[in-house]
């Protein structure tokens, strides 16, 4: 009786636990596209592409390895649409004496997948703190900030280490990371990947399967095996890397990626490795080829954010997915979906995101993010919608990047303050009041930025509660010193706003 290893979409990985725990000559893969996980949220449709994809050139290249795989493509008549159903199925074909899996990334899952008789979780080593390593750093802190999870992190992997001390002489170089580019600077352009026989299958599967999924799928470029994954990954480190530092936190009109890796779908999905991605940047400032600012910011961005969030969402599920601390209940707007807003920051990001399905993290923390924690967006709703559109989010990696880092949902867990921002600060950052048609320098009036009394008016609701707060307090006592009038003004503006709103249909909204 052989067993059965279970491999779960984004667990691409030549060297997964489960793999290395099985024998190609006695075990068998099983890999399995069901309704149930395309459906659970509306993907966009080149994240539904790119992940069936990916899955299906993953399982020739086991099979090129020896391994026996058993892969229930989407439009199987005898599938049964869910990874439970797919697991009966092949247990009424063969005997199978154990299912080896690599713990799932996402807790409904593991709580299904616990459930099946005779299967056996395997830690995923492909990170660099496991769950329990985690809640042992966080026993006994009063508050859990990335930043002190970072440097323990740094210490633990001797990454950007010279000593005892961090490279350069400081742990974080942030305040190096806030340029924007002149204008006629030209970023790279993204490698781009011709679909395949296996990948215009896809392609073609998802367009008659999921006609009505938001996004655009054609034009497809994103690699999908591990070869074309590390093509993009040597793309970046040089022609990206050496300017990522500067302009990470920049924003341009038109302009999707600037100088960013997007390099997190393939580290997410599985493609590629975190830990080599981080030594090949340390490498390249070693070499002097890059600045440290910009290895340093691109190392925290995955040892330091990426091992952070997933240990909070391990921590604090199931509970982290309701929370909601500011009591916002608003329904998400319509614009999400359709960009048809005039506010020009919150156009293009969508449009990018439509087109993409791509955006880069300012844009989804400091745009719609901030947006929706000012306009007071239901934090589940909001979370669905940035499961749905990013072809890199997997829900322990978004969830607390949207309920506790955008939203300030979890009431404090990782954020000691809202990350809200008025107009200025999108203006300072980017091109895009330039060509909004509302006025960034204006505070009042239906030609003011919304974002400036959206801000108020989000301090003046929550007063009681951020008056408590010490990096809030002197936000708080400037509002207190306005006038009543200039208050009555704010909360008349942002009331006619909000109203006119047009909340998302149904289909969108949960």
């Amino acid at each position: 009786m052989a067993r059965l290893i279970l491999l779960l979409g984004d667990q691409l990985s030549a060297g997964l636990s489960s793999l290395a725990e099985g024998d190609p000559a006695e075990d068998m893969v099983l890999m399995a596209e069901v309704a149930e996980e395309a459906r659970y949220v509306p993907h966009h449709k080149k994240k539904l592409a790119f992940v069936f994809s990916a899955m299906r050139h993953f399982a020739e290249e086991l099979r090129g390895k020896g391994w026996q795989v058993r892969y229930t493509h989407l439009e199987d008549p005898e599938n049964r649409g869910s990874l439970v159903g797919e697991i009966e199925r092949a247990r009424e074909e063969r005997d199978v004496e154990e299912i080896l899996c690599t713990e799932p990334g996402e807790w409904r899952l593991r709580q299904a997948l616990a459930a099946v008789p005779g299967l056996t979780f395997l830690p995923d080593t492909r990170f660099l703190i496991d769950p329990g390593g985690f809640r042992a750093w966080a026993q006994g802190r009063r508050q859990l900030r990335m930043e002190y999870f970072y440097r323990d992190m740094r210490r633990r992997t001797r990454l950007l280490m010279d000593g005892d001390k961090p490279a350069g002489g400081e742990w974080n170089y942030d305040h190096d990371n806030r340029g924007t580019p002149p204008p006629g600077t030209e970023p790279p352009a993204l490698p781009a990947f011709a679909p395949d026989a296996i990948t215009r299958a896809v392609l073609a599967l998802v367009e008659h399967r999921f006609p009505d999924n938001f996004g655009d799928l054609q034009p497809f470029a994103l690699a999908v095996t591990r070869a074309d994954a590390e093509k993009a990954r040597d793309h970046f480190l040089k022609y990206a890397l050496p300017r990522f530092g500067d302009y990470q936190d920049a924003m341009r009109r038109g302009e999707a990626v600037l100088f960013h890796a997007h390099l997190a779908l393939y580290m997410n999905i599985g493609l590629l490795d975190p830990l080599d991605l981080c030594r090949r940047a340390e490498a390249e400032w070693r070499a002097g080829r890059v600045p440290i600012n910009s290895a340093e910011g691109f190392i925290r961005q995955i040892l330091g954010w990426r091992e952070y969030v997933r240990g909070i969402y391990w921590v604090h599920m199931p509970l982290y997915a309701e929370a909601n601390a500011l009591e916002a209940r608003r329904p998400l707007p319509d614009f999400y979906w359709t960009a048809a807003t005039d506010m020009a920051c919150i156009r293009d990001t969508v449009e990018q995101t439509r087109a993409y399905a791509y955006a880069h993290h300012i844009q989804r923390l400091m745009v719609t993010g901030n947006f929706a924690l000012l306009a007071g967006i239901d934090p589940y709703l909001v979370h669905v919608w940035y499961m749905a559109v990013y072809a890199d989010a997997y829900e322990w990696v978004e969830m607390p990047n949207t309920i506790g880092m955008a939203l300030f949902a979890d009431g404090g867990i990782m954020g000691s303050k809202p990350y809200a921002a008025s107009g200025a600060y999108i203006d300072r950052m980017s091109d895009y009041c330039a060509g909004c048609r509302y006025q960034v320098k204006l505070k009042a009036g239906p030609d003011a930025c919304p974002f400036n009394y959206l801000y108020w008016d989000f301090i003046a609701r929550h007063r009681d509660r951020f008056a408590r707060n010490q990096r809030m307090g002197p936000i708080v006592r400037n509002l207190d010193r306005m006038s009543e009038e200039r208050k009555a003004e704010i909360a008349d503006d942002a009331a006619r706003f909000l109203d006119a709103l047009v909340p998302a249909g149904s289909h969108w909204n949960g």
